[in-house]
């Protein structure tokens, strides 16, 4: 293992050229037009799995986007570790607040990465933290240190739901088999403060449509007399929360988890400056559900967000009009014990009954995932500690994410194992925004980190 700097420094160019090149296709699986780069990204995604070393590397069909499986198994009595990663991206609009193109990947320095950053989309979510795994996979099996078995499954509808993993996954547990579940789709607290995620929420995302009058109405002939669409959605989302910004929706909190105050105090250790947090988004102040923290807030308690809302006329100048219709998207993150179905229903039932007579309303469901949490006594979690410390010279803190990847509570139902977060991101790459991007140092340290992280898993699974 102590080889493994060494190779890094000597291949670092090619690791990057590498990545650049994986991100500079447009892999968006939310938009269709994007269907022969999401394709091209699985290929690309295959050929590196077979330059690495896999054994045997396959493109497994589904409904939807292929996933790609990888294994390289050197001896059956050894454990197995399973890799999972996303090759998909988010949609990059809006462009024009982009800074450079989104996926013509350029590598720029910055106060938190002097060493310079890759910005383009899908850099840290999830090609970037995907991809140190293959090449943390190229090192163990070029220089012999690969000390057990090793299994990949990346897929392409991460970004959208993962329908097709759902699908995959129950109709291949023999093919998965493993002991133990690796992701790097997370992030840690700072570059000089590791951090391992053990808990993720879950997720409700819903799309909402209120229908007022046949067709758009002139605001001078019709105004006043008419309901207007976007009037009533607005006052509609305005009533979700209430004057402590508590959701409303009745039976919406009826499982969420309580944490004790001892819980909160250990959670209350982890590093933070409110107003670095403030200045890093450039807002004047934070905000959110009354008697919680920010790190509170955004990690152990649910939330309810309208990510998009439109209507009406949107153009150039001014179209005086009253909408037909009034459109939004909705993202419900919840925390374990909190079932997306339930709280889909919950909506559903709730929006469409707080409408007036005078619009109809619609509530599509799109997609959604349970909570997860991760103990830290079990020899994954350990592994993953002890990895950190070799690399980063300090113990790792543990902390629960505001995110969701919402296969992971499926993992365990289906293929009965735990499932480690090791992210090398940080919380200001802006994924899912403009400017998303990956820092070189975080990109090699997860190199480096990876290898131990199979070390200690081996030698703590053979002293069971």
């Amino acid at each position: 293992m102590n080889t493994i700097n060494s190779y890094i420094k000597n291949n670092k160019q090619r690791f990057l050229d590498e990545l650049i090149d994986l991100l500079k296709i447009s892999s968006v699986s939310a938009d269709k037009a994007f269907k022969k780069e999401v394709l091209n990204t699985a290929d690309f995604v295959l050929e590196s799995l077979k330059k690495a070393g896999c054994d045997n590397v396959e493109l497994c069909e589904t409904p939807g986007y292929p996933i790609i499986y990888g294994e390289k198994i050197i001896d059956k009595n050894l454990p197995t570790v399973l890799v999972y990663g996303h090759y998909d991206v988010q949609p990059a609009d809006p462009i024009d607040l982009w800074h450079s193109p989104p996926f013509e990947p350029v590598i720029k320095k910055t106060d938190i990465h002097p060493e310079g950053a890759i910005f383009a989309r899908g850099s840290c979510d999830d090609k970037g933290q995907m991809y140190m795994h293959v090449k943390a996979l190229e090192y163990m099996t070029a220089t012999g240190n690969l000390p057990c078995n090793v299994k990949f499954m990346i897929e392409g509808e991460e970004e959208v739901g993962s329908e097709s993993l759902s699908w995959f996954v129950p109709r291949n547990k023999e093919k998965l088999a493993n002991d133990v579940i690796l992701i790097s789709d997370t992030g840690m607290i700072a570059n000089d403060i590791p951090s391992i995620t053990t808990g993720l929420r879950g997720l409700s995302y819903v799309e909402v449509e209120v229908t007022g009058p046949n067709r758009d109405l002139h605001s001078g002939l019709y105004g006043g007399a008419v309901a207007n669409p976007i009037n009533i959605l607005t006052k509609m989302i305005a009533s979700l929360h209430d004057e402590n910004n508590h959701i409303t929706i009745p039976g919406f909190y009826d499982k969420v988890e309580e944490l004790s105050a001892e819980e909160r105090a250990e959670m209350a250790k982890a590093p933070f400056s409110k107003e670095d947090y403030k200045k890093s988004i450039a807002i004047g102040d934070v905000y959110g559900e009354k008697g919680y923290t920010t790190n509170e807030r955004n990690s152990i308690r649910p939330t309810l967000d309208v990510n998009g809302i439109w209507g009406g006329y949107t153009g150039e100048g001014a179209k005086t009009v009253i909408a037909s219709k009034a459109f939004a998207k909705i993202s419900m993150r919840l925390v374990p014990n909190q079932d997306w179905r339930e709280i889909t229903a919950l909506f559903k039932n709730h929006f469409e009954s707080i409408a007036p007579k005078a619009v109809k309303v619609v509530v599509k469901p799109h997609h959604g995932g349970q909570g997860y949490v991760t103990p830290i006594d079990n020899i994954g979690y350990q592994a993953a500690s002890k990895a950190y410390e070799t690399t980063f010279g300090k113990t790792p803190i543990p902390q629960r994410s505001g995110g969701s990847i919402p296969i992971v509570s499926l993992f365990e139902q289906e293929l009965k194992s735990k499932t480690i977060l090791m992210g090398f991101g940080l919380n200001s790459d802006a994924i899912h925004s403009p400017n998303e991007h990956f820092g070189v140092w975080n990109y090699l340290k997860g190199i480096e980190t990876i290898p131990y992280f199979y070390n200690y898993f081996t030698e703590l699974h053979q002293q069971k």
